[in-house]
C-alpha cells in the first residue's frame, strides 16, 4: 500500500469521473476507495441484466461505497465503484455506479488509498 488522500468533490461533478481525476492529481496509478460520505442529485446504478436503474432525487444519499481505480493498458485510469444508495423516501438500492450519470448534490468526501502492485 502507498499514500492516502482525502478529498472533497464539489457539487455538479460526476462521482466516478472525479475519483479518476483525483487519482491523477495525486499521482495514484491504482487505488482503493476506503471511505465516502455524501449525496447525489440523482443516482444511476447498473443491474444484473445489463440495464440501468435511475434513482430519482434530489439528494440520493450514499449509504456505502467501495471500489478501485486501475491503470489501463493505454495509461488511462478507470474507476469501478459499487455501493448502496437511499432515495428521499428511504428506499434502498445497490449496484455499480454508472460513469457520467452520478452527479454530486452538495459535496462528497472520499478517502483513497494508493495501491502499489508488485512488478512481475
Amino acid at each position: 500500500m502507498g499514500r492516502v488522500a482525502y478529498a472533497r468533490i464539489a457539487p455538479n461533478e460526476d462521482l466516478v469521473r472525479c475519483i479518476e481525476k483525483l487519482c491523477l492529481v495525486n499521482g495514484f496509478r491504482n487505488a482503493f476507495v476506503r471511505g465516502a460520505l455524501g449525496s447525489l442529485v440523482d443516482g444511476c446504478l447498473g443491474t444484473n441484466d445489463g440495464k440501468y436503474l435511475h434513482i430519482k432525487g434530489p439528494a440520493v444519499e450514499i449509504v456505502s461505497l467501495a471500489g478501485e481505480v486501475r491503470e489501463q493498458p493505454d495509461g488511462s485510469l478507470s474507476a469501478a465503484l459499487s455501493g448502496v444508495v437511499a432515495d428521499p423516501e428511504g428506499n434502498v438500492y445497490g449496484g455499480p455506479f454508472i460513469p457520467g450519470s452520478n452527479i454530486v448534490c452538495m459535496t462528497f468526501e472520499v478517502t483513497l488509498e494508493e495501491w502499489l502492485p508488485e512488478k512481475p
